[in-house]
Formats: structure tokens, C-alpha cells, sequence
């Protein structure tokens, strides 16, 4: 299960909707087959390692991370029949399948079938691999990352906007890697409006770019934007009613898709965005916004996960921009508190990383 569970950690980021998955046959004490989901139309980890194992998947074990499919709702074949065929005499499942079509109907069919079932080994790291895919299938939206980078007395920004560069190279290459395994990339039009950033990954194994999102109520993202003219990957700009109809219908002649949402005073509601996100199959959102944004989603209640990334460097100023805009609040009993706290190294930078569910 150890090595399932490595293998299926491959996979994130490149499998969505689906969830990533490994699996690996083993008869008489020797491993005969393995395989791992790779990318969502593609085959299933089961099917993979059934494969390599041949005749010898007869009366052997597999071992899975994910509880395995049962339903026609998809691309691709359910795999539970496929276990029974393939003969084999006993199936683990790291966990169940929180999807309401599959939860613990797949190993109900197999021990129908006489095939013996256990679930639980590995269940504590097969659910983390799966908490985005968990998020969608049973709250219709993506699990929600807020990354900042920030110095040591919170600060984002110079006066000026200058950020580049508040952390080291080192954070910045664990940024690439979270992007990696994220379906989406959020950013606020101020960023793209000072930054020009291209939200891409480099030197992306997986080969697939998440999706590149602008929050711009009015539509006012400079035209020549990268995120808008370089073809790296897709982008969605996110508008309200208040945008201008031909500002929106330029954006989509160059390629962007423009989606318009109900808001309030131009701003976006975040439930209504987070659940066409999850429509849309996107199971991991990672938000790399400004000030303004990440005070939003926190306040609105809407982020999973925090990674603060800090610099030791100090800025001061009262008028250096700090991580969290909008109003303070009244109690420091209503500040948002995380939990399952880490603290590391990444480089000369301190990761603080918690979860606020």
C-alpha cells in the first residue's frame, strides 16, 4: 500500500475530476503489477496494473488507494467488474469512494462476488491525497489554497506595488510545485495589472496548466496582459453585470473566456464562483491574490488550506501593503484561527501551513 500510495501522489493535478489513484497486484509475496491513474479519459490505476500483471492477477491481491469504481457516469469503464474477472482473491482498499455513486458500493459487488475486501490500510494518507477530489463530490466545489509571500511583519507590497521578489528562490520553487497540483490559479486584476504574471508552471512534469483565473469585476485587464496573449494555458476572466458588454466581447476575440456573476458593489460572490468552478470539474484552487482578495475569500469563509510564506526581511511602513486588506475586526475572538498547524524551512523562508476547516 506504501508504494500505491506513492505512486497515486503522482497523479495530483493531472487526473481531475477524477481523483488521483494507484494500485499495485501482488502474488505470492512478488509484485506482478502496478500502474496509476494519470490523467482523467486515460485508464484507470486498476487497469494499468491488471495489465502488467497478465495471468498472474489471478489469485493474487490488489492493493488500491481509492475504493474502486462501480458507476457508468463516466469516461471510461467501471473496474469493479474487471477485479472479479481478472480472478483475483482479495482486494484492499486504502479508503471508501466519498462519491454518493460509489461510497462502499464497489466492495459490496466483490464480496459478492467471493472476492474477500479490507479497507483501512493507508486510510490517513489516501484521504489526504484525495481531500480536493472529496471537496467537489460531496460540496460541489474545489478545495480552496490561499498562498502568500510575505516579510516577517506581514507586508506584500511596497507603497509602489513592488513585490518581486519578498522570498527566496527556494519558496518560489515550492510555489511552482503547489501549482503543479492545482487545477486552477486565481488572481486578483490588480496583480495582473502590476505583475503581468503568466501563471504557468515551469518545467511541468504532469504536462497539463491549470487554469488561469482573473477576478475583474469591470473588465479592466490591459489587453496585452500574458495571461490574455501568450497561449500558455486557458483563462477565464470572472466579471459582474457592471462590465461593459464590448469590453467583454474584445476579451473573448482574443481567446479568454469571460464569465459574468452576480455581485455585489463589484465585488464577486464567492460561493456562486466556487461552485461553477466545481461544475466545471476544477478540484483544487489555489489563490495567489493581493490584499484585498485574500481578505475576501478568508472573510467570506471559503479557504481550506493557508500557506504563508515568510521572509525574514522587514519592511515597516504604514503605507507598504500588508497580506490582509478590508476591515480589522471588532474581537480578537472573531480573527480566523487554523489549525493542524506546520512550521518549516524552505530555504532561508519560514512555511507556516494550516487548515481553517
Amino acid at each position: 500500500m506504501a508504494k500505491a500510495l506513492a505512486l497515486a501522489a503522482r497523479g495530483r493535478g493531472s487526473t481531475s475530476p477524477n481523483p488521483p489513484v494507484a494500485a499495485v497486484v501482488v502474488r505470492q509475496h512478488r509484485i506482478v503489477g502496478v500502474g496509476y491513474h494519470q490523467r482523467a479519459g486515460g485508464p484507470h490505476a486498476e487497469v494499468i496494473a491488471l495489465r502488467q500483471a497478465g495471468v498472474h492477477a489471478a489469485g493474487g491481491t490488489l492493493y488500491v488507494t481509492l475504493e474502486p469504481c462501480c458507476h457508468l457516469d463516466k469516461r471510461t469503464p467501471p473496474c469493479a467488474p474487471l477485479l472479479i474477472r481478472a480472478g483475483l482473491k482479495r482486494v484492499v482498499a486504502a479508503t471508501l469512494d466519498p462519491n454518493p455513486k460509489v461510497y462502499g458500493r464497489s466492495m459490496a459487488s466483490l464480496r459478492k462476488a467471493g472476492v474477500i475486501t479490507d479497507v483501512g490500510i493507508g486510510r490517513r494518507e489516501a484521504e489526504q491525497l484525495i481531500e480536493p477530489y472529496r471537496m467537489r463530490v460531496t460540496r460541489g466545489r474545489p478545495f480552496v489554497t490561499l498562498k502568500v509571500a510575505a516579510t516577517l511583519d506581514g507586508k506584500i507590497a511596497t507603497a509602489g506595488g513592488e513585490s518581486r521578489w519578498i522570498t527566496s528562490s527556494a519558496a518560489r520553487a515550492r510555489v511552482q510545485e503547489v501549482r503543479a497540483q492545482s487545477d486552477a490559479i486565481l488572481v486578483g486584476v490588480g496583480t495582473v495589472a502590476v505583475d503581468d504574471p503568466r501563471l504557468t508552471v515551469r518545467r511541468n512534469r504532469l504536462g497539463k496548466a491549470p487554469l488561469r483565473i482573473v477576478l475583474d469585476p469591470t473588465l479592466r485587464i490591459p489587453i496585452q496582459s500574458k495571461v490574455l496573449s501568450d497561449g500558455k494555458a486557458p483563462t477565464l476572466v470572472i466579471a459582474t453585470r457592471n462590465a461593459s458588454a464590448s469590453r467583454r466581447a474584445r476579451l473573448e476575440r482574443g481567446g479568454a473566456e469571460v464569465l459574468v456573476l452576480p455581485g455585489r458593489r463589484r465585488r464577486i460572490a464567492w460561493p456562486v464562483l466556487l461552485k461553477e468552478l466545481g461544475r466545471r470539474g476544477i478540484n483544487s484552487l489555489l489563490i495567489e491574490g493581493g490584499a484585498e482578495i485574500n481578505a475576501s475569500v478568508l472573510h467570506d469563509g471559503s479557504v481550506d488550506r493557508v500557506m504563508f510564506f515568510l521572509a525574514p526581511r522587514l519592511m515597516g511602513g504604514h503605507d507598504a501593503i500588508g497580506a490582509l486588506g478590508g476591515q480589522s475586526p471588532k474581537r480578537l475572538a472573531e480573527m480566523p484561527a487554523l489549525k493542524d498547524v506546520t512550521v518549516r524551512r524552505i530555504g532561508p523562508d519560514i512555511l507556516v501551513e494550516g487548515r481553517l476547516r
